[in-house]
């Protein structure tokens, strides 16, 4: 059946302000070109979208150029404002953007391992607070967070989960209630790294891969034609608790310890670079086994000249880059087996910081592992992926309503 008119308006509103997104402030000519709409339907949908208040007239395209086709047209962006969050076990790291992702204002909370539960939630949700009003935002209209941990599928909620802090799960809830009716979506952080990684990192050409995250944890987000997978519970990429050889015991149910996380978590780095002579960084965190992995990585040429490394100076990094690769190769191999997803991004703060050296000893090895051809890739985004897919869920929630026709988004 033909689309009624009103939906057919709908979908030519949707179709403009994507546009807008996407290419930036636009002519009515050229959105007639862009759209392949008639010059009157474009004319009425630039009335429209003008009198909700989500266009305006940001310029004119050129000074020799004068009438309605010369003038510019541009998403008001402060139509809304949107907050990311990055809920780590330490803290929270804090984004304000307007409508069109530009950030405008960005804070943090270091929270101790010994706060309670109702002053670690009022410090994060400071925080917020702090960076909506340093934006010039009166009021939030979605907030996208990153978290550990899994997400129940049926509720969007954050499960309970062994050894994460209790305002984890509180945390939500009351932004809800203090953010005056701001739409709050959580989210697991390695899933939003992904998506970030697709969006705007190292799987932009890709529909199907799998993000390896290596920080203070490990997990993993698998992508299939272009759908972000969670499974059953929410689980899929808990690759942490994956057994694996070389690790003295098995996991559990309630911890980690003993899987694949036992290899290349933290400590598991960490103590690997000790092995090796290697010294140790200030803190035996993501970032910590980042710097550890980053300084042996740049005295290695990328492409295979770790196995010629014979000075001296050079082959205890090279040795140790080697060892790591081997153990995340085991994770990764176990992956490609069942997925086949032909790439591997590995990201996080350890991911980045290996780079391409990584990337290439990981993929090397894996050939030699496995029969199916794997390319592996280094983050460009690191440890800001979080914050980043979060932002990008926030933005895609928010113009999802606010794009929608009245009938539908309530007004």
């Amino acid at each position: 059946m033909p689309a009624s008119p009103s939906t057919a308006r709908a979908i030519n509103d949707r179709l403009a302000l994507r546009l807008l997104q996407q290419e930036g402030p636009l002519t009515a000519g050229q959105l007639k070109q862009l759209t392949g709409l008639s010059r009157p339907t474009v004319a009425d949908l630039v009335d429209r979208l003008t009198a909700s208040g989500l266009i305006t007239v940001v310029g004119e395209s050129g000074a020799q150029r004068r009438g309605p086709n010369a003038r510019l047209y541009g998403i008001v962006a402060d139509r809304a404002h949107l907050a990311a969050l990055d809920v780590r076990t330490e803290g929270v790291l804090v984004l304000v953007s307007d409508l069109l992702g530009r950030v405008l204002a960005e804070a943090s909370a270091p929270i101790g391992g010994d706060t309670g539960t109702g002053p670690a939630v009022e410090q994060a949700v400071a925080a917020v607070e702090n960076a909506a009003k340093e934006a010039g935002a009166d009021r939030l209209h979605t907030v996208g967070i990153g978290a550990p941990g899994l997400i129940d599928p049926a509720t969007g909620d954050l499960r309970d989960s062994a050894g994460l802090p209790a305002w984890h799960r509180s945390l939500a809830a009351t932004l809800v209630d203090r953010l005056s009716g701001a739409r709050v979506t959580v989210e697991n952080e390695t899933n939003l790294a992904a998506l970030a990684e697709q969006r705007e990192g190292a799987a932009r050409d890709r529909d199907t891969f799998v993000l390896l995250w290596l920080g203070h944890g490990v997990g993993a987000a698998v992508v299939l034609d272009g759908t972000l997978r969670r499974g059953a519970s929410g689980g899929t990429g808990e690759i942490g608790f994956l057994p694996v050889p070389g690790t003295d015991t098995l996991p559990s149910a309630g911890d980690c310890a003993g899987g694949f996380h036992s290899l290349t978590g933290a400590a598991a780095i960490i103590s690997l670079a000790g092995e090796h002579g290697l010294p140790a960084p200030a803190a035996v965190d993501g970032p910590g086994a980042a710097e550890v992995v980053r300084g042996a990585a740049a005295g290695v040429p990328v492409g295979g000249a770790v196995a010629d490394a014979t000075a001296e100076a050079d082959a205890a990094p090279a040795r140790f880059l080697r060892a790591l690769a081997d153990r995340v190769a085991v994770g990764v191999a176990s992956v490609v087996a069942v997925l086949d997803p032909g790439c591997v991004v590995l990201g996080g703060e350890v991911g980045q910081a290996g780079g391409a050296v990584l990337a290439g000893l990981v993929e090397e090895r894996l050939r030699r592992m496995s029969p199916l051809v794997t390319e592996v890739r280094a983050s460009s985004l690191g440890g800001t992926a979080v914050l980043r897919g979060a932002l990008l869920t926030a933005r895609d929630r928010a113009q999802d309503e606010l794009f929608a026709p009245p009938e539908r988004s309530g007004g």
